[in-house]
């Protein structure tokens, strides 16, 4: 359902995703995983039609990205720490306009919304305006926003960053309800731990290069690691180490 096909994007000169290809089935979590300029968050907007590639070819539901982006961008949902929310209207009204906007009926709004309320804890938030939630609340809406038309195919970019306890255990949830109703999930995660829990294969990025593709516990076995984050350092030390830069446009 979702398809990287030797994607690779160059930003002036330097080689950001190199020749990239994986896929994610139905029923599937798979997460990506690297350094901070590993070309994690470049290679989900690639996939999410929010950037052109220089190379290769992204597929959502089989439609291609480029040439067919309203199909692919109406079979997925895409969600970052930075997408923005309207600060003047509340969680409700947000929902309710983007369901306007991929089409769907009032009645399917009203059940949806109360659906992503009771799933992401959205109740006591309904009648605050957006820009009075918190750095958390705001990101519980930004998810519920993504979800709102319950597509095939879910492109999370850090969904629990800045999240607290209870907060990433709802999000966690909607991951694995999702996952479980034959979802295609492609998660960019920093957290080893969660990664471990959730995902059904992880992908290895480091300097645009997939390094290793596995399950959690493949990847263990591997380097003989206890942990998947033992296992992802052996991996990164043995292809020349991290290289620090920070994960900004070209990450």
């Amino acid at each position: 359902m979702i398809a990287a096909d030797e994607l690779s994007k160059h930003f002036l000169g330097t080689l950001a995703v190199d020749q990239l290809t994986f896929q994610v089935e139905a029923g599937e979590v798979y997460g990506l995983l690297g350094p901070n300029g590993a070309g994690k968050t470049t290679t989900l907007r690639m996939l999410a039609g929010l950037m052109r590639p220089s190379a290769g070819r992204a597929t959502i539901c089989g439609h291609d990205v480029q040439r067919e982006p309203r199909r692919a961008k109406r079979s997925l949902a895409f969600q970052t720490g930075s997408t923005g929310l309207y600060e003047r209207l509340t969680p409700e009204e947000t929902l309710g306009y983007f369901g306007r906007l991929y089409g769907m009926e009032p009645a399917a709004i009203t059940a949806r919304v109360a659906q992503l309320s009771a799933q992401l804890g959205l109740g006591r938030l309904q009648g605050r305006r957006c820009g009075t939630l918190s750095t958390g609340e705001r990101q519980r809406v930004s998810l519920a926003r993504a979800l709102v038309h319950d597509p095939p195919v879910l492109i999370l970019d850090e969904p629990t960053a800045g999240l607290d306890v209870m907060a990433s255990r709802f999000v966690a949830d909607v991951v694995r309800e999702a996952r479980d109703r034959g979802k295609a999930i492609l998660l960019s995660t920093h957290y080893m731990a969660e990664a471990e829990l959730l995902c059904d294969r992880i992908g290895l990025l480091h300097r645009g290069r997939l390094l290793r593709e596995g399950s959690p516990a493949e990847l263990k076995a591997e380097r003989s690691a206890r942990s998947l984050e033992e296992a992802f350092l052996q991996l990164i030390n043995a292809n020349g180490g991290a290289d620090g830069t920070s994960e900004g446009a070209g990450a």
